[in-house]
């Protein structure tokens, strides 16, 4: 571990234009980021580790600007490394196809400012421009596209927005009774198939979600493709794309994944159990590149099963 990891990169904010009753930027940050602390925002801006986009660095009795940037180094006490490589899978002008490995976030977040899969990638390729196209939890493992040109950034995120990108996913998760019974008697037939659309919203803490009465905004198509004692090796297809919505599906069935801290009830935090990885693997990804024409069709190694 290495102490006071400062990220390599800087993060920023636009200052809301909404804005009237704050008079610097130091009270803004201090308020906006509570969580953070006024004493830590304070010797950020001693230390000259805020500025402006051009550079210029920002005291603390620097005028609140509606609409500016703001640029800051996130720091955390202690940086844990990662054990796990990332992947280049396919690279050109525009896009990196990459591999994710399990743990490792894709942008700096909680405890981790460096150890992210973007500073991997800028380190590896000297790209400083690379940003992620789409989300996938640190828990998570696989294939995720990222951008390279900031000019050509939207067209990828459309993608997302027009559904024009097909994604699959592993996971392995204990059976039911029920299903385990079936298989035993020789009466389940695989695979065995799942339609599951419900309405989920953040729940209690709010980066949890949970399922919600009114109109479905989730969907996902699951299919059981294999059984091994009393797991099963699933096969799952997200048609929309809400946060740990194949994690509560699967709990939703009664077949939370195997090694989920966070379903179907919330472990204690501690460190990371590197032997014991979230079974969730984004292991396809299927898009035409809207620059290139390129029928793309991404794949990783998926579980051994």
């Amino acid at each position: 571990m290495t102490a006071s990891a400062r990220a390599a990169q800087p993060s920023y904010i636009v200052l809301p234009v909404n804005v009237t009753d704050i008079p610097t930027v130091f009270a803004f940050l201090a308020q906006h980021f509570a969580r953070i602390g006024e004493d830590v925002w304070r010797q950020r801006i001693l230390d000259g580790k805020v500025h402006w986009r051009d550079g210029s660095l920002i005291a603390l009795d620097t005028e609140y600007r509606p609409a500016a940037r703001v640029y800051y180094y996130r720091e955390v006490p202690v940086e844990a490394k990662i054990p796990f490589e990332e992947q280049i899978l396919f690279q050109d002008d525009n896009v990196i196809l990459a591999y994710k490995p399990h743990f490792l976030p894709v942008t700096p977040s909680g405890n981790y400012v460096n150890e992210c899969l973007v500073h991997r990638l800028r380190l590896r390729t000297g790209i400083d421009t690379i940003a992620p196209a789409h989300r996938l939890d640190r828990e998570t493992a696989g294939v995720i596209l990222m951008t390279v040109a900031p000019e050509t950034r939207a067209l990828y995120h459309q993608l997302f927005i027009d559904d024009a990108i097909r994604k699959d996913y592993q996971a392995i998760a204990k059976l039911t009774p029920e299903i385990i019974e079936q298989y035993q008697q020789g009466s389940l037939t695989l695979p065995l198939h799942w339609t599951v659309r419900n309405r989920m919203q953040p729940s209690d803490p709010s980066f949890t979600m949970k399922i919600v009465e009114g109109e479905a905004n989730t969907h996902s198509e699951i299919s059981l493709v294999a059984i091994k004692g009393d797991l099963g090796l699933f096969h799952l297809s997200p048609i929309t794309g809400k946060t740990h919505q194949l994690r509560v599906h699967m709990q939703s069935l009664g077949m939370p994944l195997l090694n989920d801290r966070f379903y179907p009830s919330l472990l204690p935090k501690g460190a990371d159990k590197f032997e014991a990885p979230l079974k969730l693997m984004a292991q396809r990804l299927r898009f035409i590149d809207p620059v290139s024409g390129i029928h793309h069709d991404v794949q990783c190694e998926g579980f051994a099963f």
